[in-house]
């Protein structure tokens, strides 16, 4: 083999290093000089005997390196050192990426804030340029509260916060909101060391909940609760206050260590409870609008920031288990009387019924005991009837008080509800809300008719057989409403004439009263005390047995004699 001239070695020499040099810049940023500009291409000589070329618009991105010349040197990205037609792949983004990148793990590694702008809106979120390195910004990531428009935001430069970064993937993901929130606290901090509960400030009303309104006072939030906006009763914020509103607060609470901040507009205001007791006396009547109705009662407000409530037993004298809702309506102007008031607790205790008439004191005068009044069944239970009265009021039947021979729990059978029955006034309790009413008072006291009569014990009457039973009879005194029964002993004094079967319904027969009690209401009449009386009788006015005259003689004379008369 022929030895290579010094000249072809050296050459071969020098390609060998310069390939050798090759593989160490391929793929990493390079430095080069510019050497010509050929309409919209920079020609950049890297140092590698070849030339690459650069679209200039790689150069003007936010209008930097816009203004490029011959000789200026800048940094490419060197991809490789020879492509198909000779020259050198080179790329000025990549570079510029490049560089990011590596400024951007420092800041990552020491928790700097980065500059970037957001220049496009992707699925889930926005692309955001980081000086050549592009960032994705989740949607939940923009502000501390939703962004309904990112436009105003778009291609201007802001800080972000680089949540995390992986290079083999070329993923990056940034955050604005943690920069607003670390501004924010800072705000805020500095913000609630300078408020001082009492203190009077104007605030903003950032938002309107159901509970209250959000104050912007500056840089930090206040909650404004629905009770603390006025002394009156507030259904909701809305009522009063409207978002972007300037308001007047007074500080009541600052939490240093939450930062929360309790407001009251109502505080600026004299509180209408100072001196209650003198405005509202117990017993006087005053008029008011009913503002809320519950189930317990109903809430009047007697003047701004003054609530009373009515309660459901204080509404109404005769409508006891009814819906507070179903007497009175929101919004209603209504007459009330002050039954009690507890400054302490700001409660008032308020009665609806007391403004109107009793009206069992109204019945009492219209109808006094012992009138006859008229109404209807309204109800049957097992202890009498309920009367429908005037005045929509109630009257009770008692079971004794339905019938003067029969029993109650028999004769209630015979009424139904919705019947209208007669009856008279027994008694009128007011205090307690009763009236008592009796039936069988219309038609008198049957004892007592009979009394003032010749019914009397030992009187013989004469019966009318209602019903012939086993046990004897049930019989009706004449001329009288009277009833008794006749014991099956009683029934005659030879014990085998006492059968009840040998006596028939509506005979009338003959019996002495062994027993009148008008306190106990009962009467019992007997033939076998009547056959006894009357053949003592016989024997003392004809003679006994003695004298030589038989029973049957001396009877046969007293019926003579008795029937001649």
């Amino acid at each position: 083999m022929s030895q290579l001239n010094p000249s072809t070695a050296d050459f071969a020499a020098l390609l060998n290093e310069s390939f050798a040099t090759n593989d160490l810049y391929e793929g990493s940023v390079v430095k080069g000089l510019i050497v010509a500009i050929e309409k919209d291409l920079a020609v950049i000589d890297v140092g590698l005997k070849v030339e690459g070329r650069v679209p200039l618009k790689e150069f003007g991105v936010k209008g930097r390196d816009s203004e490029l010349k011959v000789g200026d040197e800048v940094e490419v990205y060197l991809e490789r050192v020879e492509n198909a037609l000779g020259e050198a792949v080179l790329s000025r983004e990549k570079a510029r990426r490049e560089e990011s990148w590596v400024r951007l793990e420092v800041s990552f590694e020491k928790g700097d804030k980065v500059t970037g702008q957001i220049f496009n809106q992707v699925k889930g979120g926005f692309t955001v340029d980081l000086d050549g390195a592009v960032a994705f910004l989740p949607r939940s990531q923009v502000d501390i509260r939703p962004v309904r428009d990112v436009t105003p935001l778009m291609h201007t430069p802001q800080p972000f916060q680089i949540l995390k970064m992986d290079k083999r993937r070329g993923n990056i993901v940034v955050s604005r909101r943690v920069v607003l929130e670390e501004t924010r606290a800072e705000q805020r901090s500095e913000l609630v060391q300078s408020l001082e509960e009492g203190q009077t400030v104007e605030g903003v009303v950032k938002n309107i909940t159901d509970y209250g309104a959000f104050v912007d006072l500056g840089g930090i939030d206040g909650l404004l609760h629905v009770t603390d906006i006025a002394w009156r009763r507030i259904n909701h914020p809305s009522e009063v206050l409207s978002i972007g509103q300037t308001v007047r607060v007074q500080i009541i609470r600052v939490n240093q260590d939450t930062h929360r901040i309790s407001l009251g507009m109502k505080q600026l205001e004299t509180d209408p409870w100072d001196g209650i007791e003198a405005k509202y006396p117990i017993d006087a009547k005053f008029s008011g609008r009913v503002t809320n109705i519950t189930d317990y009662g109903a809430f009047v407000e007697l003047e701004p920031g003054i609530e009373g409530l009515i309660h459901v037993s204080e509404m109404s004298w005769t409508k006891k288990n009814v819906h507070p809702g179903k007497i009175v309506s929101t919004s209603q102007e209504v007459d009330v009387m002050v039954l009690e008031v507890d400054p302490v607790k700001r409660r008032i205790s308020l009665g609806l019924k007391q403004t109107l008439q009793n009206p069992w004191d109204a019945f009492a005068e219209r109808f006094p005991v012992n009138t006859e009044v008229e109404g209807e069944v309204k109800n049957k239970t097992e202890f009498g009837l309920f009367i429908g009265l005037d005045g929509d009021v109630d009257g009770m039947v008692h079971l004794s008080d339905l019938d003067w021979n029969r029993p109650g729990e028999q004769v209630i059978e015979e009424y139904k509800k919705g019947d209208m029955v007669k009856a008279v006034v027994l008694d009128v309790d007011v205090e307690k809300e009763r009236i008592s009413l009796g039936i069988k008072q219309l038609g008198g006291d049957p004892f007592e008719s009979a009394a003032a009569g010749e019914v009397r014990k030992n009187a013989i009457v004469t019966c009318e057989v209602i019903e012939v039973k086993e046990g004897g009879l049930e019989v009706k005194l004449a001329d009288s409403d009277l009833t008794s029964f006749i014991r099956r002993a009683d029934l005659s004094r030879d014990r085998a004439e006492q059968r009840p079967e040998r006596f028939s319904v509506g005979e009338k027969i003959d019996a002495r009263i062994t027993q009148f009690d008008k306190k106990t209401r009962r009467v019992s009449v007997s033939i076998k005390a009547l056959e006894i009386a009357e053949e003592k009788e016989a024997v003392a006015q004809y003679g006994s047995s003695d004298s030589g005259a038989s029973l049957g003689d001396i009877l046969s004379a007293a019926l003579k004699a008795r029937d001649e008369d």
